[in-house]
């Protein structure tokens, strides 16, 4: 070969190992660059979904948002009408990789907000046919408008994308209306992450009590699985001031709802994994001087051991009924499963960890504890590896013990966290694609 045609390719050869390495090394400071940049949008963004709330499977306004931001930002392909009202955004790189999935959750709270913020929801809609106020008081507003940014950070810098970024905005984590299918397991039903959409891996975020920019994540089991708990009591309706002459299913009710608290106090071995049983809601009668015939109890069941579950399941059962027999009364009893417990992968988690300890910077990071909360994220984790992690969001000043919980009227995102959210994604997004494409070679 002439000496100048080796020193040519020689030249060339060393190009393209200059533009590989330079394609395989992610600039955070231009990815944080770009989110200090869009924070003022997310804010903003944030402020008009809290004030315009919609409940699963209606968040049509906020799934119209999202749809046309994704477009406007020319996304590859922009899907809606997911699970009823959800969108996938798909935003390929311009290097060649695997796939992963990015999720936010959009739906909000039948809750009347005490907040007395400046853009606090006043929001009403009909629902099983009541009506009752809206409101995020569990921050899904905060989710979606951390995710509408992270898109647009991502977006301007495809050339540091190895893959395909798929941004899944769900409906309904909250669960679904009465009679109807939604969430994430609703998305899998449907077939919407399978085949060429199929993620390799899946990361989430929720907002949490906690301070403001902080990030906290564990590995292996970290959010509880829940079971929805339906409990009707059958009795024999007759006057109030005869209660012996019927079955009074209202005290009948009241000694079930003790009992079973002391199932998880006294029954279960809490050295195993912690377990809760909660009666929120109770409805039966329609006057004073009436003992009605039925009572119907609605619940929730909270576990993070399966045979601990189906243990506490079977002892509820059990409790309700021969307590109702003891009364003369019977007892119809439905378990509805909402979610399994959240699993974070935990090679998938200590992989991405340096990550969130580079967003959260000097807010903080942390290892946290269980949670007995529960989220729908757990049946992404079912078929893919995944992690999803906690930003703090209290008020300044505000300690984790003083703020108003999630679900709460008085529940409040601090705006300063939001960019920590859009760093945190962005950086496990492209690291996570960078080093699966490493692997590969």
């Amino acid at each position: 070969m002439p000496r100048r045609l080796s020193g040519l390719v020689f030249v060339a050869g060393l190009a393209v190992c200059q533009a590989t390495a330079t394609a395989q090394t992610i600039d955070y400071s231009s990815l944080e660059r770009s989110a200090d940049k869009v924070e003022d949008s997310v804010i903003s963004w944030r402020h008009d979904i809290h004030q315009n709330p919609e409940l699963g499977n209606r968040e049509f306004r906020t799934a119209a948002m999202v749809a046309e931001h994704l477009r406007a930002l020319g996304f590859d392909e922009v899907r809606t009408d997911i699970a009823h009202t959800g969108v996938i955004g798909v935003l390929r790189g311009d290097l060649p990789g695997r796939t992963v999935a990015l999720r936010a959750d959009m739906d909000a709270l039948p809750v009347e907000e005490k907040t007395g913020l400046s853009f606090a929801s006043t929001v009403t809609t009909e629902s099983e046919g009541k009506t009752v106020p809206v409101m995020h008081a569990c921050g899904h507003d905060a989710h979606t408008a951390i995710l509408m940014g992270v898109a647009e950070v991502l977006a301007g810098h495809r050339d540091q994308i190895h893959g395909t970024v798929l941004f899944v905005f769900q409906p309904a984590e909250e669960g679904a209306p009465q009679g109807e299918k939604g969430g994430a397991k609703l998305i899998l039903e449907e077939g919407a992450l399978d085949g060429a959409y199929r993620p390799d891996a899946i990361f989430g975020l929720h907002v949490w009590p906690g301070r403001a920019g902080s990030i906290s994540v564990r590995p292996r089991g970290t959010m509880a699985a829940a079971d929805r708990l339906r409990l009707s009591v059958i009795g024999e309706q007759t006057h109030g001031s005869r209660p012996w002459a019927g079955v009074d299913p209202i005290i009948t009710a009241a000694q079930i709802m003790v009992g079973l608290q002391m199932i998880p106090a006294r029954q279960l071995d809490v050295s195993v994994a912690p377990s809760v049983i909660t009666i929120g809601a109770i409805n039966g009668g329609v006057r004073s001087n009436i003992i009605p015939e039925r009572v119907d109890m609605l619940g929730t069941i909270r576990t993070f051991d399966p045979e601990i579950r189906e243990e506490l399941i079977a002892r509820v059962k059990q409790t309700a009924t021969s307590i109702a027999e003891s009364a003369g009364a019977s007892v119809e009893m439905h378990v509805d499963p909402y979610a399994p417990s959240v699993y974070n992968d935990p090679d998938l988690t200590a992989r991405i960890t340096p990550q969130l300890q580079r967003a959260a910077g000097n807010y903080g990071f942390e290892e946290r504890g269980l949670v007995m909360g529960s989220e729908d994220f757990a049946h992404y984790q079912t078929r893919f590896p995944g992690t999803f992690f906690f930003l703090g969001v209290n008020p300044e000043g505000v300690s984790a013990e003083e703020a108003a919980p999630n679900h709460s009227p008085y529940f409040l995102v601090n705006d300063e966290a939001l960019k920590v959210g859009v760093k945190a994604l962005s950086f496990v997004a492209v690291d996570y694609l960078k080093n699966t494409d490493l692997d590969e070679q």
